[in-house]
């Protein structure tokens, strides 16, 4: 493998480090349940599942680590393919780009969740609920990776500057995330954001174009 598509393993990686790690961390939660509407009855439920909040807060940071690389190679691979002064390149990078800062944000409420939870009988339930409320949202947040997907796509069909399946594949991914956010489940977006992520990585890492950009 040549260094240069290190970058779209790094996608690869990310993608599944991103999947993997917040469904195992949601067995923190798994306890608690619509039906639990009493915020002390919530800390009881989660009061011994520290263990999960650190497993996502080191699955968050890994993963926005390599979604960094991940975009940073994205855009200047599609830079390379795309016509001078064009959006798709700068688009993609950005979106792959926000989906780490929630990722980052997400593992930062993990840390103050983790110490609430070693000292609960301290903390107001009320407080110690809202940490879970978020954990349970932000680091699920990938619509960037559909807005990635859809400049991909873009890309693809306009200029070829990623195969045609992979343009197919971001569309439909795209209009997935966008399902999510039209109706309030936005979290869902880690579901097709993150399988794209490992598409996308797997189609680039093969892809054996690497032709000047188009005039």
């Amino acid at each position: 493998m040549k260094n240069e598509r290190l970058w779209a393993l790094a996608g690869v990686l990310g993608g599944l480090v991103g999947f993997v790690g917040l469904f195992v961390g949601s067995g923190f939660s798994g306890d608690v349940g619509d039906g639990i509407k009493d915020n002390a009855l919530v800390v009881d439920a989660v009061a011994e599942q520290r263990g999960y909040v650190w497993l996502t807060q080191v699955a968050c940071f890994v993963a926005a680590s390599l979604l960094v690389v991940f975009a940073a190679g994205l855009k200047r691979h599609l830079a390379r393919q795309e016509p001078a002064g064009s959006l798709v390149p700068p688009v993609a990078g950005a979106g792959v780009g926000l989906v780490a800062v929630l990722l980052l944000v997400g593992g930062g409420m993990c840390t103050e969740l983790y110490w609430a939870l070693g000292e609960a009988g301290k903390w107001d339930p009320d407080t110690i609920a809202g940490l879970v409320e978020v954990y349970n949202t932000l680091p699920w947040l990938w619509a960037g990776a559909g807005i990635a997907a859809v400049a991909v796509a873009v890309g693809g069909f306009k200029h070829g500057s990623a195969g045609k399946w992979l343009a197919v594949v971001s569309a439909i991914a795209a209009l997935l995330v966008v399902a999510t956010q039209v109706y309030p489940a936005q979290y869902g977006a880690l579901f097709p954001g993150a399988l794209w992520t490992v598409v996308a990585g797997i189609g680039f890492l093969t892809s054996g174009r690497t032709n000047a950009p188009v005039n």
